[in-house]
Parts: structure tokens; C-alpha cells; sequence
């Protein structure tokens, strides 16, 4: 299943409170890139954050490896995960118009 993951800044996260976490934040990215959970990674360009492309059997499996995130275990984010599906409204663009 594929999944956007995109970070939720908890109440009183500053770049202070992250900045500890930075490097044990990058490492567990790079686990889970290696393992395969998580396939992309973005900087958000409307706020500060991160957006993810991760790909698990279930929105929970994925929220429990996002939960692993030292930011998270810290408590300065959370995460909203959307479970994403193809998009099969394609055919209409090739279905023959009716005369």
C-alpha cells in the first residue's frame, strides 16, 4: 500500500527542540529508505516539514515506523497518514464519446 506521510509540528516544537535529533532523525530516514518503508522524501514548501511516500502492508504498520522517528518519540511531531490508490478515472479520458 502506498501512503503520504506528512509531519504534524506538536504544540511548543521549535527548530531549538529538533535540532538535538537531527542526525538520529536522518539515520532512521535512511533505515527505513533501506528497508524499503519509506521511498521518497520532500521538504514541504508551505511550512516547514516533511512529506513522505512510504509503502506498507497498512496505514498502522506505517504509522508505527513513523512513530519511531526520534522527533516523534521526542513528542515534537506526529504524523498524518493517507493511504493512496490508483487513480483509474483514466478510461473516461479514452471511452468513446456516443454520437
Amino acid at each position: 500500500m502506498k501512503l503520504l506521510c506528512l509531519d504534524i509540528p506538536q504544540p511548543g516544537a521549535t527548530l531549538e527542540k529538533y535540532q538535538p535529533h537531527f542526525v538520529a532523525e536522518a539515520r532512521h530516514a535512511w533505515g527505513l529508505y533501506k528497508t524499503g518503508v519509506v521511498r521518497d522524501f520532500y521538504f514541504r514548501q508551505d511550512r516547514p516539514g516533511v512529506a513522505l511516500i512510504a509503502e506498507c502492508e497498512s496505514v498502522e504498520a506505517a504509522k508505527k515506523a513513523l512513530r519511531e522517528f526520534p522527533l516523534a518519540k521526542a513528542g515534537l511531531i506526529d504524523w498524518e497518514v493517507i493511504p493512496l490508490g490508483p487513480f483509474l478515472n483514466w478510461e473516461l479520458l479514452f471511452a468513446s464519446e456516443k454520437s
